[in-house]
């Protein structure tokens, strides 16, 4: 009752005018911010965190979710890294005509898992967040290798490539400087390597240009791109392919979002993995499965509600998104944490509402959009191909407005080409960029504590549960492969 008494005071100040204006605001800047690659929600809550509203900026965040898949359907480019794995189907449904079936559904999956994750946050917050307090060190670093393996162990083709890309991008997350040490590693003397390779660059490289190389390759035909596409809104079948996705990704991607450092890329990637492990047909996956879309859409916008949780009850970021929006609530002299609630009971149960009444403007902003969006497709590819060359190349430049960041998206273009050319996927080397320097940090912090006895992640049961559970999955292939027959063989 306690909760709900909450939420009704809550909407009582998120419906004043002014507040309804900066939830419009925050979550229509944030669509935006998730369209425009290379942006992301950080970039533009930094911008406006000195002004804004605590709401405005909440609306930013769960904004670019929605928005982030617009930009991976139509053109392969993520808007944003959680984004990222919608490009694999996303795309593909794109070039068969069906762009807009997989963007209202975008938009569909993302307004149900984005009001899940609000009423739990409600209801569940205080209870949840002192299970994320139970993860330390140890645990954080048998989580990542549990989210690596598990991705490798569903990957597309061969499990023993998607763990090399794995171990490439865990290399590539270790270029610049050491925050142990302090020194540098594998930046060469080149200066633009020295803070590490940005993730904006690498993605518009892998996603962006590579598909551009690849399909400029072969001779292609705009068959689909001229036609007349129907069928905006996604049909009966769709829901019932996609309703499973929702319903798992909504539930996997609230608790991941709680974890620190977690949050909506690895939600987004498990959640393929997830979709792709379960489906009877999971060689279908990557060639425009209308799954492969509406579960990682799920469950990213549903992390972005699971994150508030940590922040507005512990005072805790779960990853640096939270952490801007912290320094915005406490610019505005709000200490986020246990005594939220008491002390200014107005902006917790308010920030919550406006969550509420934001997921409804989102999906009434995006679906009206999506007959816009579709005409994309129908751009020549003399036009747009040189166009998403421009925009992957200004986005990367534009980030701290250094051409050497535009010739690493260039360098990872060319590698992206490669990759595809020989079958090795690009999503583990994204994942393992991401979660690289939390996997090494978490790894040097268990061994300091322990004084470099590796038993520290035995000692802990949760530890001990998730690499265990990362072994099997690393040897069930060995063990359930089957030799062929000999008699069947020619």
């Amino acid at each position: 009752m306690e909760a709900l008494s909450g939420v009704l005071h809550g909407f009582s100040v998120a419906l004043q005018p002014i507040n309804l204006l900066y939830c419009f605001l925050g979550v229509l800047i944030g669509t935006l911010v998730g369209v425009l690659p290379g942006l992301g929600p950080a970039s533009a809550i930094a911008l406006v965190s000195p002004v804004a509203a605590t709401i405005m900026l909440a609306g930013i965040y769960y904004g670019a979710m929605y928005g982030g898949s617009t930009t991976s359907i139509l053109v392969n480019i993520p808007g944003e890294a959680a984004s990222v794995v919608t490009c694999l189907d996303g795309y593909r449904m794109a070039r068969q005509g069906r762009a807009g079936p997989a963007l209202g559904m975008a938009a569909f999956a993302s307004f149900i898992a984005g009001t899940f994750s609000i009423v739990a946050l409600t209801f569940l917050a205080p209870v949840l967040a002192n299970v994320a307090l139970k993860f330390g060190p140890p645990e954080y670093f048998a989580l990542i290798v549990l989210g690596l393996t598990i991705l490798a162990y569903l990957a597309e083709g061969s499990m023993v490539k998607a763990l090399m890309m794995a171990g490439l991008g865990i290399i590539f997350s270790s270029v610049g400087l050491d925050t142990i040490s302090g020194s540098y590693r594998f930046t060469y003397g080149i200066l633009v390597l020295s803070d590490g390779l940005g993730l904006i660059p690498v993605v518009m490289g892998l996603f962006g240009l590579a598909e551009v190389f690849l399909n400029l390759e072969g001779t292609l035909t705009q068959e689909i791109f001229e036609k007349k596409i129907k069928g905006l809104m996604p049909n009966s079948q769709d829901w019932k392919d996609a309703s499973g996705a929702i319903s798992r990704g909504t539930i996997l991607g609230f608790f991941l979002g709680i974890l620190p450092g977690g949050g909506a890329i690895i939600a987004s990637f498990t959640s393929y993995a997830l979709e792709k492990r379960l489906s009877k047909h999971p060689e279908k996956f990557g060639t425009g499965v209308i799954e492969g879309v509406a579960g990682p859409e799920a469950a990213n916008n549903s992390a972005a509600g699971g994150a508030f949780i940590p922040l507005l009850t512990l005072g805790i970021p779960a990853n640096p998104v939270m952490a801007i929006l912290l320094g915005g609530l406490m610019i505005n002299g709000l200490q986020p944490g246990p005594l939220l609630i008491k002390n200014a009971p107005d902006v917790f149960w308010g920030v919550i509402a406006s969550m509420y009444l934001g997921n409804v403007m989102l999906l009434v902003l995006n679906l009206p959009l999506i007959g816009m969006w579709v005409k994309v497709l129908k751009i020549p590819y003399y036009i747009l191909f040189p166009l998403i060359i421009l925009f992957c190349l200004v986005s990367s430049y534009s980030l701290n407005n250094n051409i050497g960041d535009a010739i690493v998206t260039v360098v990872f273009g060319v590698l992206g080409y490669l990759l595809k050319k020989f079958g090795y996927e690009g999503a583990p080397l994204i994942l393992a960029l991401v979660l690289g320097p939390m996997l090494e940090e978490s790894l040097r912090q268990a061994l300091i504590i322990s004084q470099g006895s590796f038993a520290i992640f035995l000692a802990s049961p949760i530890s001990a549960a998730l690499i265990g559970l990362a072994l099997v999955l690393l040897l069930l292939p060995l063990i359930t492969h089957k030799r062929p027959v000999p008699h069947l063989q020619e």
